[in-house]
C-alpha cells in the first residue's frame, strides 16, 4: 500500500526541510533497538555527500532506471543531470510532491508490490539506503524475485545495498549471540514519528550478502558483491541467471 498523508512521518519531515531548510526530529522507534533518528538534511546530500557505495551504484546504472523509496530524491536527481531516463517511486505523498518540486520529471506515488509503474520495463532498478530492506522478511524473498522479474528489461540489473547487522549480537571474541529461535536476525520492525505524524509499523530486512545470494539464487537470479563499505554494508548488482 501507499501512505495517506496523515500516516506519512518522513514525507512530513521532507515536505519540512524543503521548504523551510530545516525540520524537527525525524524519530525511528523500533522494539529491537534504542530509540534512534533520522537527520533528514542527509535525505538532500549531494553527489560529493554520498558514499562510495552509492556513488558506485549511480555510475553502474543504465539505460531506463527505476529509482524505488526515492525519497527526496537524491539520487534520481544525480541521474537525470547525467542525463539519464529516469523514473522515482515512493510510497510517501509528500515526498513525491518535493521531488517534483525539486524538478524529478518523473516521479511517481507508487508502491513497488503492488502498483502498476509507468515505463515499465527497466534496465536498472535502483534500491539505495539499505533498500532491500523494503523485501521486510527473509521468506518474503519469493514475491519480491516475482514482481523483481516483471520489472526488468531482458539482461536487466538491480543495484541495492544492505548491511549484516551479525555484529550486533557478538561477543567481544566474536562468538554470536543471538537468542531468535526462528527469526532471522536482520529482521526489525520500525516505527517513524515525525512531530504529530506517526507512521504505521512496518517490517524492515537487513540481509547478509551470503543470505541475499541464496535467496537470488533459489528464484533464479544471481547475486554478485560489487563493493564493501565500512561498516558492514555492501552494494550488490543482482540479474537473472544465464
Amino acid at each position: 500500500m501507499t501512505l495517506p498523508i496523515h500516516q506519512d512521518p518522513m514525507g512530513a519531515a521532507i515536505r519540512d526541510f524543503h521548504l523551510k531548510g530545516k525540520a524537527k526530529r525525524l524519530r525511528v522507534l523500533s522494539s529491537m533497538f534504542d530509540e534512534d533518528e533520522i537527520p533528514v538534511s542527509t535525505l538532500f546530500r549531494t553527489e560529493s555527500e554520498m558514499n562510495a557505495l552509492e556513488r558506485q551504484a549511480l555510475n553502474l546504472c543504465h539505460g531506463r532506471v527505476l529509482d524505488v523509496g526515492a525519497g527526496a530524491g537524491c539520487h534520481s536527481r544525480v541521474l537525470q543531470q547525467r542525463g539519464i531516463d529516469t523514473t522515482a517511486i515512493d510510497i510517501s505523498p509528500l515526498s513525491v510532491q518535493t521531488m517534483r518540486e525539486r524538478g524529478i520529471l518523473k516521479a511517481l506515488h507508487a508502491n513497488f508490490f503492488t502498483d502498476g509503474i509507468e515505463g515499465t520495463p527497466f534496465d536498472t532498478v535502483l534500491m539505495l539506503m539499505n533498500g532491500i530492506g523494503i523485501v521486510g522478511r527473509v521468506n518474503c524473498f519469493a514475491d519480491f524475485f516475482a514482481r523483481l522479474d516483471t520489472l526488468l528489461a531482458p539482461g536487466g540489473q538491480l543495484l541495492t545495498d544492505s548491511s549484516d547487522l551479525r555484529y550486533i549480537f557478538e561477543d567481544e571474541d566474536g562468538t554470536f549471540c543471538y537468542d531468535g529461535e526462528a527469526e532471522y536476525y536482520g529482521e526489525v520492525d520500525y516505527r517513524m514519528v515525525y512531530g504529530s505524524t506517526r507512521g504505521p509499523r512496518f517490517h524492515w530486512l537487513y540481509a547478509d550478502f551470503d543470505t541475499l545470494a541464496r535467496e537470488a539464487l533459489q528464484y533464479g537470479f544471481r547475486a554478485e558483491k560489487v563493493l564493501d563499505g565500512q561498516h558492514y554494508d555492501y552494494l550488490a548488482r543482482i540479474m537473472r541467471q544465464l
